[in-house]
């Protein structure tokens, strides 16, 4: 990783334990309610991308590998494969076209749509009037839209989750995002490497057992998460991410 103080190191390890945290509990959100946080003490998202996506092909290989092997047994464990391969047909050419958006585009301008992105989603946690899709028609749109800003910023989760909720059940769900988020990071961290970006070999290496952690800590929530009403923490959640947003903003502006 670029040269850093140490104050900048340790915040990033605690954020990376909140990124496992929130990654292995809630299915998504390792990049949506990390980025914001970590784009605060290093303005490059090509810093920190790379890195959140060695975690995801790290942990959610591992967890839907050991799911699988308790398949049977556990009612969690499924993938939903048909959800899978409907969403990939739909999503990997826009993906493509992510991936060359942040590749292209300026750096502040990069930042001030992430952060744009993140304080939208943080207003539909405030509400409780999470994205919703009841048509194919949606279901289309929700999922290229999805796509194109997971390839430049890896936060297309909420949209996906939308058209997820009317297709699969709640005991598949965060094992079918976790293979299709699986494929959709091989597709960005190939364009990375064609592309000659640094993919922070050594800071995923170092940074790994922290999000370790935090994924040992939220694999726990999860099973608590299946059996309650998370509104209250998604509308805290949402507060604070639209605060960081309008710091991020206004720090891209300035």
């Amino acid at each position: 990783m670029i040269d850093l103080a140490w104050s900048q190191l340790s915040l990033i390890a605690l954020i990376f334990i909140w990124s496992g945290f929130v990654r292995s509990g809630l299915g998504f959100g390792g990049a949506l309610f990390t980025l914001p946080f970590l784009l605060l003490i290093h303005n490059d998202p090509l810093l920190f991308l790379p890195i959140i996506s060695l975690h995801l092909l790290f942990f959610a290989g591992l967890t839907v590998i050991q799911s699988e092997r308790n398949k049977g047994t556990d009612d969690s464990t499924t993938v939903n494969w048909p959800f899978v391969r409907y969403a990939l047909l739909i999503m990997i050419i826009p993906k493509l076209a992510g991936v060359v958006g942040l590749l292209m585009l300026p750096t502040d301008l990069m930042n001030i749509i992430i952060f744009s992105l993140i304080a939208g989603y943080s207003l539909t946690y405030i509400l409780g009037r999470p994205l919703q899709s009841n048509s194919r028609i949606i279901d289309l749109t929700f999922l290229v839209a999805a796509a194109y800003i997971s390839g430049t910023s890896l936060i297309g989760g909420p949209l996906v989750i939308a058209v997820a909720l009317r297709h699969i059940k709640p005991h598949e769900f965060r094992n079918t995002l976790f293979v299709l988020w699986w494929v959709l990071v091989s597709i960005k961290l190939t364009a990375f490497v064609i592309a000659e970006v640094d993919i922070q070999l050594a800071s995923a290496l170092w940074l790994l057992p922290f999000a370790g952690i935090g994924h040992l800590i939220g694999h726990r929530f999860h099973q608590r998460l299946l059996k309650q009403d998370s509104a209250s923490f998604y509308k805290i959640l949402g507060w604070i991410l639209l605060g960081t947003s309008v710091v991020g903003v206004s720090q891209a502006l300035a």
